[in-house]
């Protein structure tokens, strides 16, 4: 083994020693800004079906972001066990939302798949499709309820309904856009910056909608359920998909 090489090998332990040692320091800070004492309050004050039954839900909405890989998979065409894939996706998806997308979403992901023996360009495919798995549910179900005016617009708010209404109108475009496209497009593939992108069949892509989906729906009645369903369900599902947006812009986690 040449020194060079040796070198290389010592500088990725170091490297993934402080990244490890980086999200423990992390996970304090944010413990540390937690009253836990008022999360033990709330808890405790829940009926414990609800609890019960957001706790099942949350399993749900793991188990199928996990599903966002194994479409990774079968699009990249790797031969990870799907218990391995579904494995990272759930340790990514904790940080994701914990940490933020570029240490759950990227920086893990990158690191446990190629532990496992991706090369880095199809790490980077699987990461490429997730993310899109991940916004074609949400293109599809906020262009449905901003059309359909299921969120109450605030007095005064920096958007009116109408704005709404036309933002969702614009979100269903991209949606039919998009399953044109894998259904019709000549050209399916391209490279950028070495990266080889190609366009799914319809058949993943009506996959890809119908998974995202139900994870956003699933989200929703999580939310639904600890309100004590005092919020007609439509309501909080637009409220989530606004809120989301905003936390992707402004960098908040969860």
């Amino acid at each position: 083994m040449s020194k060079k090489h040796s070198r290389w090998q010592w500088t990725k332990k170091i490297l993934t020693w402080l990244f490890f040692i980086a999200v423990i320091v992390l996970l304090v800070i944010y413990a540390r800004k937690v009253n836990w004492q008022d999360v033990y309050q709330v808890i405790v004050g829940y009926n414990r079906y609800v609890v019960l039954g957001a706790a099942a839900l949350v399993v749900v909405s793991y188990l199928t972001y996990g599903v966002y890989d194994l479409i990774g998979r079968a699009y990249c065409g790797h031969k990870l066990a799907k218990r391995q894939v579904m494995l990272v996706s759930f340790i990514c998806y904790a940080f994701n939302l914990t940490l933020s997308t570029w240490v759950g979403g990227v920086a893990m992901r990158y690191r446990l798949y190629s532990r496992l023996g991706l090369p880095g360009g199809t790490i980077t495919r699987i990461f490429s499709m997730s993310i899109a798995t991940n916004w074609l549910g949400y293109l599809l179900l906020a262009g449905v309820v901003f059309v359909a005016g299921m969120v109450p617009i605030p007095p005064r708010w920096f958007i009116g309904e109408n704005t709404l209404r036309i933002i969702g109108a614009v979100l269903l475009v991209l949606v039919a856009i998009y399953l044109w496209a894998c259904a019709f497009a000549k050209k399916r593939r391209w490279t950028i910056k070495g990266q080889h992108l190609q366009l799914p069949s319809l058949r993943m892509a009506l996959i890809q909608f119908a998974v995202s989906s139900a994870n956003w729906l699933v989200m929703g009645t999580i939310i639904w359920l600890l309100l004590a369903r005092q919020v007609d369900y439509p309501q909080v599902l637009g409220v989530l998909l606004i809120s989301s947006i905003a936390g992707v812009i402004i960098h908040i986690p969860a």
